[in-house]
């Protein structure tokens, strides 16, 4: 999920950043350099993940049917902190219609950093696909 967002940022010569383990660890292996993260020294998953809504001025959570694991995590820390959150039910909103929510969103609060949070690639495929074209249309 990150890496979906990171590539429409890229792809469409948006500003883009934030966090990642020690060691520039993602479940395929290595992030690679081309990704303009930060490794959290001694971070893992899941301060990598605090980092991220910590430093952002809000997070779009994208889920199918519920949030969980690591998702559902990111969602908790936005409470905690006080942070504003918009949740996306990527397998009941078409991309497009997940493109102005977001952007609604952004202007409603104001965000300058934004955070994209969701499942990874390997718990749930259309993922990837689907933030990619939606994030695309947000920064495009």
């Amino acid at each position: 999920m990150d890496r979906a967002a990171l590539d429409a940022a890229i792809d469409h010569s948006a500003p883009c950043g934030g966090w990642c383990p020690a060691g520039r660890l993602a479940e395929d292996g290595p992030i690679p350099d081309r990704y303009p993260l930060q490794e959290l020294r001694g971070g893992s998953y899941r301060e990598r993940t605090r980092q991220n809504v910590l430093d952002s001025d809000g997070t779009v959570i994208f889920y199918f049917g519920r949030p969980k694991g690591g998702t559902e995590a990111t969602l908790l820390f936005c409470i905690e902190k006080g942070k504003p959150y918009r949740l996306i039910d990527a397998g009941e909103i078409s991309p497009k219609r997940a493109a102005e929510l977001i952007r609604t969103f952004v202007s409603e609060f104001d965000i300058a950093a934004l955070n994209v949070a969701g499942p990874r690639a390997s718990e749930e495929p259309r993922a990837y696909p689907y933030v990619l074209e939606a994030i695309g249309a947000v920064v495009s």
